[in-house]
């Protein structure tokens, strides 16, 4: 019994070949650790998150409503009121432009420059009750507020349909 208890406590003989096998991945460990360990000097956490919320394709947008009018938000960070063009399309309102960026930043020893381009496009049903004619918006910061005035004498948008019997 004695002799059980040592076996059992010896560490276990590794043969070249098991090592051969294993040596690839413990690299990979290894650098994958490395990886991980460098990342917040290599990556700025402060600047990532914003600049990749600012650099996204579909700028994000709410829309609030009141009896008289539908208020639309569109946050368009970094772009100008005149780059925005506002359109109607049949039911759709169309909100379309193109972002331009342009940084630079000098340390001791380095130099970044970075410069981001990118068409954007987002397009909004708009309610049966709109009065399209009379719809407006203005820029403010970098949020495009626009106003779409409702029609006091709109169609009902929703209505119960009747099913027959056939018999």
């Amino acid at each position: 019994m004695a002799d059980e208890a040592l076996i059992a406590k010896r560490p276990r003989e590794h043969s070249g070949l098991a090592d051969y096998l294993r040596e690839p991945f413990d690299r990979l460990r290894g650098e994958v650790d490395r990886i991980f360990d460098e990342f917040p000097p290599r990556f700025p956490a402060t600047n990532l998150g914003i600049r990749y919320l600012a650099s996204l394709p579909m700028p994000a947008l709410e829309m609030r409503e009141t009896e008289k009018e539908y208020l639309l938000s569109v946050e368009l960070p970094g772009v100008q009121g005149e780059d925005v063009d506002i359109s109607v399309d049949g039911d759709l309102l169309i909100v379309k432009g193109e972002k331009k960026e342009e940084r630079e930043e000098q340390e001791r020893d380095y130099t970044v420059s970075e410069r981001s381009y990118g068409a954007f496009e987002r397009r909004v049903t708009l309610p049966p009750d709109c009065d399209v004619d009379g719809i407006g918006a203005s820029s403010d910061n970098g949020v495009i507020a626009i106003t779409i005035p409702r029609l006091r004498n709109a169609p009902a948008s929703a209505r119960k349909i009747e099913i027959s019997n056939k018999s």
